[in-house]
Parts: C-alpha cells; sequence; structure tokens
C-alpha cells in the first residue's frame, strides 16, 4: 500500500513508524485484493457517519458558543461589536492557525487519536469559559478552544478519504458537514433560550456539556481505521507537502473558494444578532437564538452535494450555490422581517452547500498528504471566517446591515470569479490532452 493510495505523507525516514491503534494491519503476501473501505449500507459505515456527525455537531457548538451571545457580551463586559467579535474570530483564527500542525500529528499518530485528543482539550476548555473575569480573559480561552478544536476537520476529511469508497465521499463530507451545521444551529439556539433566562455564562456551560456527551459518543463509536499508514513529522517531509499542494492550481483555487464563502457566513452571523436586538426588530434573545433554526437548510444542502456534483459538476454546483448566497444576501436588505429570514436561509444553503463541494474535491484532488491537503483549506477556511467576523461587524458599525452585506456580495463575486477560472483552466488542459497523448 502507497502513501498515494492512503493519504499519508511520502515516508522518508528509516525504521517501521511508531505503533498506533490507528495505523492499518498489514496485509499477508498473496492474499487476494478486495476493496475493504466502507461503503453505505456495509458495516461500520453508519456508526462511522454518526460519529462524525457528532464530532461536528461538538466542534461547531464550542466553535461558535458565543456568537448568538455576542450583544449579551457586549453589555456585560462593556465591549462594542467589534470588541465582542473576536470571542469568535480568536477561536476560528486559532483553528487556522493550528490546523496544519495538528493535521501533522494525526498523519503520525492516527486521525483518530488526534480527533480524541482535540476534542478533550477543547471540552476541558469549555468548562472554564463560563469563568472568564474580563474580555481579554474570553478571548484568551477561546484561542486556546479554536487551536484544539484544530485536529478535527483536517483529520476528519482524511479520515474519511481514507476509509470511505471514493463513490460515497462526497456524501460521507457531506455529512459531517451536515453535523456542522446541527451543531452551530443548537448551540446558537439553545444558547440564546438560556442566556434570555440566566445570561450568557450558563449559556456557554451548557454548550460545553452538551459536547462532552458529544465526544464521549464520538469515541465509543468511530470504527477503527483499517488504511492508515503512519507518515514522518520530520519538517522537511512536512514542508514538501505543504509546497506540492501550494502548487497545485486547482487545490489553491478551491482554497480561495472556501475562503470566500467563509467570509460571508462568518459576517453574516457574527452581525445578524446586533441587528435583530435593535430597532426596527427589537428581539427578545431567546428568539434571536431561534433564527438560527435555520441552519436546518444547511444540514440538508450539504447532505445534498453529492447529487448536485452529479448532475452539475463541481463548477455547476458551485455556481449554483454562489448565486443562492448572492440572492440571500440581497433579499436580507428589505426592512421586513420575513424577507431577512428568508434571505438568511438561501444564504445558509448556498454556503454549506458550496462549503461540501469544495471540501470534498480538496480529498479527491489531493494523491498524498490528504490530511495537510484538507489542513490548507479548513486554515483557508478558518481565516476567512475571521476576516468575515472582524470586517463584517467593522462594516456594520460604519454604515450598518448594507455594510456586511456589501463585504458578503464581494466575497461571491470572487467564488464565481475563481470558479470562471477553474472551469477556463480545465478547458485549456482539455484542448491540450490530445497534442500531448501521442
Amino acid at each position: 500500500m502507497t502513501p498515494a493510495s492512503t493519504g499519508a505523507s511520502p515516508r522518508v525516514d528509516a525504521g517501521p513508524p511508531a505503533p498506533s491503534s490507528d495505523t492499518a494491519p498489514p496485509v499477508p503476501p498473496g492474499s487476494p485484493v478486495r476493496d475493504t473501505r466502507l461503503a453505505p449500507g456495509g458495516p461500520g459505515y453508519r456508526r462511522m457517519s454518526f460519529a462524525l456527525f457528532l464530532a461536528g455537531v461538538a466542534t461547531f457548538a464550542l466553535l461558535y458558543s458565543t456568537q448568538a451571545l455576542l450583544p449579551l457580551i457586549s453589555g456585560d463586559l462593556g465591549a462594542s461589536a467589534g470588541e465582542a467579535s473576536w470571542t469568535v474570530a480568536a477561536a476560528t483564527g486559532g483553528l487556522a492557525l493550528f490546523v496544519l500542525p495538528m493535521s501533522a500529528l494525526s498523519e503520525r499518530f492516527g486521525r483518530r487519536t488526534v480527533m480524541t485528543a482535540s476534542l478533550a482539550v477543547a471540552v476541558g476548555v469549555g468548562v472554564l469559559v463560563p469563568f472568564a473575569p474580563s474580555l481579554g480573559t474570553l478571548v484568551a480561552l477561546r484561542a486556546v478552544q479554536g487551536a484544539a478544536l484544530a485536529g478535527l476537520p483536517a483529520s476528519a476529511t482524511a479520515y474519511l478519504a481514507e476509509e470511505v469508497r471514493p463513490r460515497a465521499l462526497v456524501t460521507a463530507i457531506g455529512l459531517f458537514v451536515a453535523g456542522n451545521s446541527v451543531g452551530g444551529m443548537s448551540g446558537r439556539v439553545v444558547t440564546g433560550w438560556v442566556a434570555q433566562e440566566w445570561g450568557w455564562r450558563v449559556a456557554v456551560g451548557v454548550i460545553g456539556a452538551i459536547a462532552v456527551g458529544c465526544a464521549v459518543a464520538f469515541r465509543l463509536l468511530l470504527p477503527a481505521p483499517r488504511h492508515f499508514t503512519a507518515g514522518s513529522l520530520r519538517p522537511r517531509v512536512l514542508l514538501g507537502t505543504v509546497r506540492d499542494h501550494l502548487a497545485d492550481p486547482l487545490l489553491r483555487r478551491l482554497y480561495a473558494i472556501g475562503a470566500l464563502f467563509m467570509t460571508v457566513f462568518g459576517g453574516v452571523y457574527t452581525v445578524i444578532g446586533y441587528r435583530l436586538t435593535e430597532a426596527p426588530f427589537s428581539l427578545p434573545q431567546g428568539i434571536v437564538g431561534s433564527v438560527f433554526l435555520v441552519y436546518l437548510v444547511g444540514t440538508v444542502s450539504a447532505s445534498a452535494a453529492g447529487r448536485l456534483v452529479g448532475r452539475l459538476g463541481r463548477r455547476g454546483a458551485l455556481y449554483l450555490a454562489g448565486g443562492t448566497t448572492a440572492a440571500g444576501l440581497l433579499l436580507s436588505l428589505a426592512g421586513p422581517l420575513l424577507p431577512v429570514l428568508l434571505g438568511l436561509l438561501l444564504i445558509t444553503a448556498g454556503f454549506f452547500a458550496g462549503h461540501a463541494v469544495a471540501s470534498s474535491a480538496v480529498g479527491k484532488t489531493a494523491a498524498h498528504g490528504r490530511a495537510q491537503a484538507a489542513a490548507l483549506y479548513q486554515s483557508a477556511y478558518y481565516i476567512g471566517s475571521s476576516a468575515g467576523s472582524t470586517v463584517g461587524a467593522t462594516a456594520f458599525r460604519a454604515v450598518g446591515w448594507s455594510g456586511t452585506v456589501g463585504v458578503g456580495v464581494l466575497a461571491v463575486l470572487g467564488v464565481v470569479a475563481v470558479t470562471a477560472l477553474d472551469s477556463r483552466a480545465a478547458r485549456a488542459a482539455a484542448r491540450r490532452e490530445p497534442a500531448t497523448a501521442h
């Protein structure tokens, strides 16, 4: 079994890899070759899907646990919208910075091991978050929590790319992304209603308790990997793998698409709580939290990403996702509440569909070092989230909701432009192919 087939980084160190419960058992010589990867309907597939679904729930619930509570945090700690938004940006920024080093650890010690350790540290920090005495301490704890969660996204994508049959990969990743949407939704809804009665500190404590349950169930359910081969932790190997991925023009475009989509999403959902609690809507915190039920449409659109790609192709699906997001942004400019909510629904559907399509394409495109390829995508993705949170909040403070929408529209135009470049590059490659086939 070669590194290219397993997604592990190329081996350059002498000697056998360190023992790991995540290392695939050797195949006896002369054994018949058969595909033992997981497939829908096969043994272990449902357990794997549900375990990673729960991991996605815990990740997004923790990562964005303060987002729906920003108006309350502003009031309690005397912070502006821009300052309070750092409780979100610090978490996503910590994840963006540490996702690549954590992916390297997963190449050496195993996907399941790293994912389990990441969740354990993140939920441990989550116990401390409600007791933060100041905004600075809260932001610092959230940064540590985001860094810990960095072990989840890239490792999960690499695990799926190695353990699931290629035809089922988009659907499997779509289910993981659907878990993200459920976590984001349930975290915001729960915190909204709990905070309305007992304050934001109790609300984030409840999210921490939910994440503990998800983490325990995840570790009990996730099947042991059978196709992982340990790689090297040498910096030269890691840097070489990263350089290979960044030299791939398709991967670069996919990273840009993920970052741009998340810029829209991070900006909109960081600011929407302020817009809905202020005039003319003046909604109570519980109702504002319930607005995040629109994440359910993201669960559906992410799960349907595989069918979208099958019918429209990758680029067609990305165009549709970008167009849906842009339509939602423009609709949200309307004055009445109903068009605003419909706009959020379209933004959410477009974002999750685009994210599922782009992230699954990364796993298929990378010939080796899939964890690093996925880590670079996740890093770009969460840099987009941090940028969207801070720039969107700054634009809202300067000119209102139209400023946040303007930032989002520019990002969607970027998605369309990058996808068009992808299409043009594909056509150029197709024209060159006959000439180079001889």
